[in-house]
């Protein structure tokens, strides 16, 4: 499933009393608490229940249902409490959640789930095929207006002929039909039916059936789940689980280093200088990397000009430096792409190369456009017009480094260009669901299935919606249709590599990189998977647990 990728810090002039305090505390745990650094952390126990496990996020979700919600905070929460038909095993193959087991007719129109037996929500409540057919409801409603919705309006009937069996009808065969239902998280009808999805108090009290519950959201400090008793898949083995929200990454890290949290993401300079140059760290931290799937891009507004010219659009493109933002700002921990797949999958088109790097280009084709420094200011003009816009992201540390590098390079060229970081919520609030923006720096997750129907497609720009550059491209949308429609597998990848080709050439977006997933864990936390499989070193975090004595420095409550 696609996410609207969210990282976040907020502005130095906030940050810097919030440090200062940190910084206090941290001199003054170090100090009453010396036998902290005397833990040894090597020793291995065995499986135990209970404890609190505390990590960090730098933006609030904007509310606890993702099919409507749509961003990454909300997933990280969300995917704790609800469950979906299917998952996805460590080896990313599907597997049965809610769904004992499911069939495929041999038209490959009708897909049959066979739910579990006695499954529960965790008030206790039944959970039935009729949840599955009410969610499947919900989201293909209108006045839901889910950026997911494309995928299940392909579905012409739904049914729930038992309480056991939920059946879904397309009019045509349809390739991400079972990654679909492993993305979709199911709802409880008896508490949602007859509400309005955007106003039910739902969103900040949710009730699910996974191994976590809401026990606590306290805004702007920390929500906290508990785990659930009656999870359809078995309780967890921790017992609570403690986000604080603390919007700032160098505050989030001395909290880390004081042990006050137990895990969190990590930008390049900490995971590959910081911590490996302390050794007090080293033996308290272990140490996460893998490549996701996921990408960062420069994003243009194709509805105002300049932009709807492909020649200003691929100017800037090689104008930008795309190694030089890799090595200057992820240390090298990112890869230069061009496909909006993860390199090395069987969807990323391998004759496809990055633009280069190449700013006589850029000046030739800026001029085939039409612009000139007439007035000789160093500034290029179209029709007396100077070439100024505004680049507009998220208050997050690399994307702002690398809008100041993106800035320096287009003023080589003759383009002024101002920088502009606002906190998330409003981010996409003022901006992306309005679309006023002249062009931004934005991150896209994405799920395992190759189709993209919903960022690239035509009819996905209404507010809310994912396409929110406004691209449209007759030709992209009869490939983005023919691949969601074609089962055989070769045939599907030369779509989408034809698909990668086209969006390459038009430069709707510049693709800035492809990043690592760094996270840093806790050693009190045993159990993780170690390598990290291919599904992500959180995937199975159910399993992790704390041994009674790792947890006897460790904060329970905030």
């Amino acid at each position: 499933m696609t996410t609207l990728s969210l990282l976040n810090t907020p502005s130095i002039k906030k940050t810097l009393p919030l440090i200062g305090l940190l910084l206090a505390s941290l001199l003054l745990t170090a100090c009453s608490n010396p036998q902290n650094e005397a833990v040894d952390y090597s020793q291995q126990f065995p499986v135990a229940d209970g404890g609190t496990m505390v990590d960090a996020m730098i933006g609030e979700p904007t509310g606890l249902i993702f099919m409507v919600s749509g961003d990454s905070a909300s997933s990280a929460i969300t995917a704790k409490i609800f469950n979906s038909l299917l998952t996805y095993n460590g080896d990313l193959d599907l597997k049965g959640e809610l769904a004992e087991n499911w069939s495929i007719s041999q038209d490959q129109k009708t897909i049959t789930f066979t739910l579990k037996k006695n499954l529960k929500w965790a008030d206790g409540k039944p959970l039935t095929s009729h949840d599955v057919l009410f969610t499947w409801q919900l989201i293909t409603n209108e006045a839901t207006r889910s950026p997911y919705a494309s995928d299940f309006q392909l579905v012409k009937k739904a049914e729930a002929p038992t309480p056991l069996t939920f059946t879904v009808t397309y009019a045509q065969a349809y390739a991400p039909a079972l990654d679909s239902w492993a993305s979709l998280q199911i709802l409880p009808e008896h508490l949602l039916k007859g509400q309005d999805i955007h106003t039910t108090v739902f969103a900040r009290k949710p009730i699910g059936s996974h191994h976590y519950q809401l026990d606590d959201w306290q805004q702007g400090e920390h929500i906290k789940l508990s785990r659930n008793p009656l999870a359809v898949l078995g309780p967890a083995h921790i017992e609570h689980l403690v986000t604080r929200i603390i919007p700032d990454k160098s505050a989030q890290f001395l909290e880390l280093m004081a042990g006050h949290i137990d895990s969190m993401g990590l930008d390049p300079i900490k995971y590959s200088r910081v911590i490996p140059a302390r050794p007090a760290l080293k033996k308290k931290l272990n140490l996460y990397k893998e490549l996701g799937n996921s990408y960062t891009y420069l994003g243009f507004n194709l509805k105002r000009k300049p932009f709807d010219d492909v020649r200003v659009r691929k100017a800037i493109n090689y104008a930008i430096d795309k190694q030089e933002i890799i090595d200057g700002v992820y240390l090298g921990l990112g890869i230069n792409i061009a496909s909006p797949y993860k390199p090395g999958t069987r969807w990323s088109n391998p004759t496809l190369t990055p633009y280069a790097y190449n700013p006589e280009k850029a000046r030739s084709l800026l001029k085939e456009a039409g612009f000139s420094d007439s007035d000789g200011d160093g500034v290029l003009e179209l029709n007396g017009k100077p070439f100024a816009f505004e680049i507009v992201t998220n208050q997050n540390k690399e994307r702002e480094k690398s809008a100041v590098i993106i800035q320096r390079r287009l003023k080589e060229i003759g383009i002024e260009v101002r920088i502009r970081a606002i906190e998330w919520a409003s981010f996409i609030s003022r901006f992306i669901n309005t679309g006023d923006f002249d062009v931004v720096i934005l991150g896209w997750g994405l799920g395992l299935d190759p189709d993209q129907y919903n960022i690239w497609h035509s009819s996905q720009q209404a507010p809310g919606q994912f396409n929110f550059v406004g691209y449209h491209n007759p030709k992209v949308d009869e490939l983005l249709e023919k691949g969601r429609t074609e089962m055989n597998p070769d045939r599907r990848m030369a779509i989408y590599h034809d698909f990668a080709k086209e969006l390459l050439e038009d430069s709707p977006i510049v693709y800035l990189s492809a990043g690592y997933g760094l996270t840093a864990i806790h050693k009190r936390i045993q159990g993780v998977a170690d390598p990290v499989p291919a599904a992500g070193v959180g995937y199975d975090s159910h399993r992790w647990y704390i041994p009674q004595r790792y947890r006897q420095n460790q904060i329970s409550e905030h």
